[in-house]
């Protein structure tokens, strides 16, 4: 099943560049409102949820990387139409281009009504959009290379979480984190789950494996990448239960944000609307990740070049918030692809590991 088909030498990067890409990539708007979610489920235990996840994406990884290591140089969509045939493979490319879609919309509709409700209350959504599709679009048609640096710059405005939430851990009551394991399993185990929407990102592997070098490497990278993304999340919400106990948590919809209302720096008031800002530079490399993944399937299956799909892509996607109309639509939606996403990067690669090495079997026994 080996291919020894590879990419430009001038598209390929490091593998150590690889931890920048999945952190990149699983951090976006979710761990603003990830908190008060768990909190619904799994209570005041809720960072002990956010703990478990840790095992589940690490197989998950594992998973992953083994598919790809059974092709060499080739991508997912590639891989569909080898394993699938041309006309399902084409099925299956086209779910996962939706699937992409669906998670750069979540995050672009997300982000705006954060920004409308915290910076720009009369700014218009078309507006906002399309100052987004903008950037991204832009960091698409650079090229694997371009989204990999963006990748590399937005860690700088994630890490910085850590040092702000001092003011706040400061604050905290550790009376709140007790009795410690009062939740159920089941309710544990539910947190786990609500926690995996915040942390997909990491299937971004799939498409960017032909441009890795070294990659005998890639499997630890990824891992360590993951582990600081669960990480960090734990420690906002061990942060977040601390500082509002229970029943305040449960009534901001975004805690994150308003912890930040209690930084004070000088010369500088509500340090919550900067964060917002620089926010967008957070949310920026999944924009582009996700347009770049979709615009590839729809290279791959229409025979368009990506440079062509992508402005028509932004243009039904900038038409695609009108239909937004409501927070609680926002709400529909968002629940909605992570609950199908869910099953494509936690279910599927599973799925899809099994039927190649049935094949793979199938293949050898039909030589012998």
């Amino acid at each position: 099943m080996n291919t020894n088909t590879m990419p430009n030498e001038k598209l390929m990067f490091n593998a150590m560049l690889l931890f920048y890409v999945v952190h990149a990539n699983q951090i976006g708007v979710g761990i603003l409102g990830l908190p008060r979610i768990l909190l619904l489920e799994a209570g005041h235990d809720a960072w002990i949820s956010v703990l478990l996840t840790t095992v589940g994406v690490g197989i998950d990884i594992l998973i992953i990387i083994t598919i790809l290591k059974q092709f060499s140089n080739l991508d997912l969509y590639d891989i569909h139409t080898i394993v699938f045939g041309k006309w399902v493979g084409k099925l299956f490319n086209f779910l996962f281009v939706l699937y992409s879609l669906g998670v750069f919309f979540i995050i672009l509709i997300n982000y705006i009504e954060i920004v409308q409700v915290w910076v720009f209350p009369e700014m218009k959504t078309w507006f906002l959009t399309i100052l987004l599709l903008i950037l991204a679009s832009y960091g698409t048609l650079g090229g694997v290379r371009m989204i990999v640096g963006i990748a590399f710059v937005s860690i700088v405005f994630t890490f910085w979480i850590f040092f702000v939430l001092i003011t706040p851990f400061r604050y905290i009551d550790f009376t709140h984190y007790f009795p410690i394991m009062a939740a159920t399993p089941k309710e544990l185990l539910m947190g786990a789950y609500k926690t995996s929407f915040s942390i997909f990102g990491f299937e971004i592997l799939f498409l960017f494996w032909p441009y890795i070098k070294e990659k005998q490497k890639a499997i630890k990278i990824s891992l360590l990448a993951n582990m600081v993304t669960i990480l960090l999340l734990a420690f906002v919400t061990f942060v977040s239960i601390g500082f509002f106990a229970k029943e305040g948590l449960g009534n901001s919809i975004w805690p994150l944000l308003s912890m930040f209302k209690i930084v004070r720096i000088p010369n500088l008031e509500r340090f919550e609307i900067i964060a917002i800002s620089f926010w967008m530079l957070v949310i920026l490399p999944n924009l582009c990740f996700y347009l770049w993944s979709a615009t590839k399937g729809l290279k791959k299956i229409l025979k368009i070049s990506q440079r062509k799909n992508i402005w028509a892509t932004c243009i039904i996607l900038w038409l695609s918030t009108f239909l937004i109309n409501s927070t609680v639509s926002i709400r529909k939606i968002s629940d909605l692809v992570s609950a199908i996403g869910f099953y494509i990067v936690f279910v599927y690669p599973l799925f899809l590991l099994i039927i190649i090495f049935v094949r793979k079997k199938a293949f050898k026994k039909g030589l012998s």
